[in-house]
């Protein structure tokens, strides 16, 4: 009986120890793999007003990009950024356009009664 305990106690262990170091291998494939990435999107709905894209890239620790809406006063902005281990996030911003207010009846003429 005591030879059956101490195999099995043997065999838990040697499952144990290949668990661990699977998973060990697979945390530094994890840690010391580069990551890699492309993507981009955009909206351009003429019923709401909605227009906006963006896209990013990213090889390692570089990360460039850029995103444009279009603001509720009327400018487009656009937001170029990029970030990588030496300089960290930088983003340069523009608005292009002036700002005007929106079509119709100005606050200052709404009835403030209730």
């Amino acid at each position: 009986m005591f030879k059956i305990i101490a195999l099995v106690a043997c065999l838990a262990v040697i499952v144990s120890a290949e668990y661990y170091l699977e998973e060990h291998h697979h945390h530094e494939d994890h840690h010391h793999s580069h990551p890699k990435y492309k993507f981009e999107y955009g909206v351009k709905d003429p019923h709401t007003g909605d227009h906006k894209s963006q896209w990013e890239h990213r090889d390692g620790d570089v990360v460039v990009g850029t995103y444009t809406l279009d603001e509720a006063d009327g400018t487009h902005r656009i937001v170029s950024y990029n970030s990588d281990d030496h300089n960290g996030f930088q983003a340069h911003v523009q608005r292009v356009g002036h700002a005007h207010h929106p079509h119709g009846e100005s606050y200052a003429n709404i009835d403030q009664h209730h």
